[in-house]
Protein backbone atom coordinates (compact mmCIF):
# COMPACT_ATOMS: atom_id res chain seq x y z
CA UNK A 1 0.00 0.00 0.00
CA UNK A 2 1.46 3.34 -1.01
CA UNK A 3 1.52 6.33 1.32
CA UNK A 4 -1.14 8.05 -0.80
CA UNK A 5 -3.37 4.95 -0.60
CA UNK A 6 -2.98 4.89 3.18
CA UNK A 7 -3.88 8.59 3.38
CA UNK A 8 -6.93 8.03 1.16
CA UNK A 9 -8.22 5.18 3.32
CA UNK A 10 -7.55 7.07 6.55
CA UNK A 11 -9.61 9.97 5.15
CA UNK A 12 -12.37 7.87 3.59
CA UNK A 13 -13.19 5.25 6.20
CA UNK A 14 -14.07 7.70 9.01
CA UNK A 15 -16.55 9.35 6.62
CA UNK A 16 -18.13 5.97 5.92
CA UNK A 17 -18.46 5.38 9.65
CA UNK A 18 -20.09 8.78 10.16
CA UNK A 19 -22.57 8.12 7.33
CA UNK A 20 -23.37 4.47 8.07
CA UNK A 21 -26.80 5.14 9.56
CA UNK A 22 -27.76 7.48 6.72
CA UNK A 23 -26.47 5.04 4.09
CA UNK A 24 -28.50 2.21 5.63
CA UNK A 25 -31.64 4.32 5.71
CA UNK A 26 -31.25 5.31 2.06
CA UNK A 27 -30.74 1.69 0.99
CA UNK A 28 -33.78 0.69 3.04
CA UNK A 29 -35.94 3.05 1.01
CA UNK A 30 -34.93 1.15 -2.13
CA UNK A 31 -36.61 -1.99 -0.80
CA UNK A 32 -39.93 -0.24 -1.41
CA UNK A 33 -39.11 0.13 -5.11
CA UNK A 34 -41.04 -2.84 -6.47
CA UNK A 35 -40.01 -2.09 -10.07
CA UNK A 36 -36.44 -3.10 -9.24
CA UNK A 37 -35.38 -6.60 -10.19
CA UNK A 38 -35.78 -9.20 -7.45
CA UNK A 39 -32.01 -9.88 -7.47
CA UNK A 40 -31.29 -6.18 -6.85
CA UNK A 41 -33.74 -6.02 -3.94
CA UNK A 42 -32.32 -9.29 -2.51
CA UNK A 43 -28.78 -7.87 -2.58
CA UNK A 44 -29.93 -4.75 -0.72
CA UNK A 45 -32.01 -6.67 1.82
CA UNK A 46 -29.13 -9.09 2.48
CA UNK A 47 -26.69 -6.22 3.00
CA UNK A 48 -29.06 -4.38 5.34
CA UNK A 49 -29.94 -7.54 7.24
CA UNK A 50 -26.20 -7.93 7.93
CA UNK A 51 -26.44 -4.90 10.22
CA UNK A 52 -28.49 -7.04 12.61
CA UNK A 53 -26.40 -10.21 12.58
CA UNK A 54 -25.18 -11.11 16.02
CA UNK A 55 -21.95 -12.57 14.64
CA UNK A 56 -20.55 -10.42 11.90
CA UNK A 57 -17.08 -10.31 10.40
CA UNK A 58 -15.77 -7.70 12.81
CA UNK A 59 -17.46 -7.38 16.21
CA UNK A 60 -19.10 -3.96 16.49
CA UNK A 61 -17.41 -3.25 19.81
CA UNK A 62 -13.88 -3.30 18.39
CA UNK A 63 -12.51 0.23 18.67
CA UNK A 64 -12.06 2.15 15.44
CA UNK A 65 -12.96 -0.65 13.00
CA UNK A 66 -15.98 -2.41 14.54
CA UNK A 67 -18.53 -0.99 12.11
CA UNK A 68 -16.34 -0.79 9.01
CA UNK A 69 -17.35 -4.31 7.96
CA UNK A 70 -20.96 -3.07 7.95
CA UNK A 71 -19.96 -0.10 5.77
CA UNK A 72 -18.05 -2.41 3.41
CA UNK A 73 -20.96 -4.88 3.18
CA UNK A 74 -23.44 -2.11 2.30
CA UNK A 75 -21.18 -0.91 -0.50
CA UNK A 76 -20.70 -4.39 -1.92
CA UNK A 77 -24.47 -5.05 -1.66
CA UNK A 78 -25.12 -1.77 -3.51
CA UNK A 79 -22.62 -2.77 -6.19
CA UNK A 80 -24.32 -6.14 -6.62
CA UNK A 81 -27.76 -4.51 -6.77
CA UNK A 82 -26.65 -1.94 -9.34
CA UNK A 83 -25.64 -4.73 -11.73
CA UNK A 84 -29.31 -5.74 -11.91
CA UNK A 85 -32.28 -4.03 -13.49
CA UNK A 86 -33.28 -1.11 -11.30
CA UNK A 87 -36.52 -0.60 -13.23
CA UNK A 88 -38.19 2.76 -12.84
CA UNK A 89 -37.00 3.32 -9.28
CA UNK A 90 -37.02 6.88 -7.95
CA UNK A 91 -34.03 8.80 -9.33
CA UNK A 92 -33.04 10.23 -5.93
CA UNK A 93 -33.02 6.76 -4.39
CA UNK A 94 -30.95 5.44 -7.28
CA UNK A 95 -28.47 8.25 -6.75
CA UNK A 96 -27.82 6.90 -3.23
CA UNK A 97 -27.31 3.43 -4.71
CA UNK A 98 -24.92 4.84 -7.30
CA UNK A 99 -22.87 6.66 -4.64
CA UNK A 100 -22.37 3.50 -2.61
CA UNK A 101 -21.64 1.51 -5.77
CA UNK A 102 -18.92 3.97 -6.76
CA UNK A 103 -17.43 3.76 -3.28
CA UNK A 104 -17.22 -0.01 -3.65
CA UNK A 105 -14.19 0.62 -5.87
CA UNK A 106 -12.37 1.81 -2.75
CA UNK A 107 -13.28 -1.43 -0.96
CA UNK A 108 -12.01 -3.38 -3.98
CA UNK A 109 -8.73 -1.45 -4.04
CA UNK A 110 -8.23 -1.70 -0.27
CA UNK A 111 -8.84 -5.44 -0.03
CA UNK A 112 -7.22 -6.46 -3.29
CA UNK A 113 -8.60 -8.93 -5.80
CA UNK A 114 -8.55 -12.10 -3.68
CA UNK A 115 -9.94 -10.66 -0.47
CA UNK A 116 -12.53 -8.60 -2.34
CA UNK A 117 -13.69 -11.70 -4.21
CA UNK A 118 -14.17 -13.47 -0.88
CA UNK A 119 -16.12 -10.51 0.52
CA UNK A 120 -18.28 -10.31 -2.58
CA UNK A 121 -19.08 -14.04 -2.34
CA UNK A 122 -19.90 -13.58 1.35
CA UNK A 123 -22.27 -10.69 0.60
CA UNK A 124 -23.97 -12.70 -2.17
CA UNK A 125 -24.51 -15.47 0.39
CA UNK A 126 -26.30 -13.04 2.73
CA UNK A 127 -29.34 -13.42 0.47
CA UNK A 128 -29.76 -16.90 1.93
CA UNK A 129 -29.17 -15.97 5.55
CA UNK A 130 -31.28 -14.55 8.32
CA UNK A 131 -30.87 -12.11 11.20
CA UNK A 132 -33.28 -11.58 14.06
CA UNK A 133 -35.31 -14.43 12.61
CA UNK A 134 -35.88 -12.59 9.31
CA UNK A 135 -34.78 -14.03 6.02
CA UNK A 136 -34.31 -11.91 2.93
CA UNK A 137 -37.28 -13.69 1.38
CA UNK A 138 -39.44 -12.78 4.41
CA UNK A 139 -38.32 -9.15 4.18
CA UNK A 140 -39.25 -8.94 0.51
CA UNK A 141 -42.47 -10.97 0.47
CA UNK A 142 -44.14 -10.39 3.83
CA UNK A 143 -45.42 -6.84 4.21
CA UNK A 144 -45.50 -6.98 8.02
CA UNK A 145 -41.94 -8.30 8.21
CA UNK A 146 -40.81 -5.64 5.75
CA UNK A 147 -42.41 -2.85 7.80
CA UNK A 148 -40.78 -4.15 10.97
CA UNK A 149 -37.43 -4.52 9.20
CA UNK A 150 -37.52 -1.00 7.76
CA UNK A 151 -38.50 0.31 11.19
CA UNK A 152 -35.43 -1.46 12.61
CA UNK A 153 -33.24 0.06 9.87
CA UNK A 154 -34.58 3.54 10.70
CA UNK A 155 -34.05 2.82 14.40
CA UNK A 156 -30.48 1.76 13.70
CA UNK A 157 -29.90 4.96 11.71
CA UNK A 158 -31.36 7.11 14.49
CA UNK A 159 -29.43 5.50 17.36
CA UNK A 160 -26.15 4.67 15.61
CA UNK A 161 -23.18 6.56 16.99
CA UNK A 162 -20.09 6.61 14.84
CA UNK A 163 -17.05 5.25 16.63
CA UNK A 164 -13.86 7.21 16.58
CA UNK A 165 -11.38 6.21 13.95
CA UNK A 166 -7.79 7.09 14.69
CA UNK A 167 -5.85 8.07 11.61
CA UNK A 168 -3.28 5.36 12.20
CA UNK A 169 -2.08 2.84 9.67
CA UNK A 170 -2.35 0.09 12.30
CA UNK A 171 -6.15 0.35 11.99
CA UNK A 172 -5.91 -0.50 8.30
CA UNK A 173 -3.68 -3.46 9.11
CA UNK A 174 -6.15 -4.70 11.77
CA UNK A 175 -9.04 -4.26 9.32
CA UNK A 176 -7.36 -6.34 6.62
CA UNK A 177 -6.38 -8.98 9.17
CA UNK A 178 -9.99 -9.39 10.30
CA UNK A 179 -11.21 -9.82 6.74
CA UNK A 180 -8.43 -12.28 6.01
CA UNK A 181 -9.24 -14.34 9.08
CA UNK A 182 -13.03 -14.19 9.01
CA UNK A 183 -14.02 -14.36 5.35
CA UNK A 184 -14.71 -17.89 4.14
CA UNK A 185 -11.91 -19.15 1.91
Amino acid sequence: MSDSDVATYLDTFPNWLRNLGHDAEELGELLLETTMAQDAREAIAGGLNYLFKSLDLIPDGIDDIGFLDDAFVLRVAADLASREDTGSADADKLQALSKLTNECDTVRAFLGKDHFGRLEAYVKGLRNGAARGRSVDDILTNEDVQKEFLSDVRGFAKTYESPSFAREEKNLIKLKAFFDAKLPK
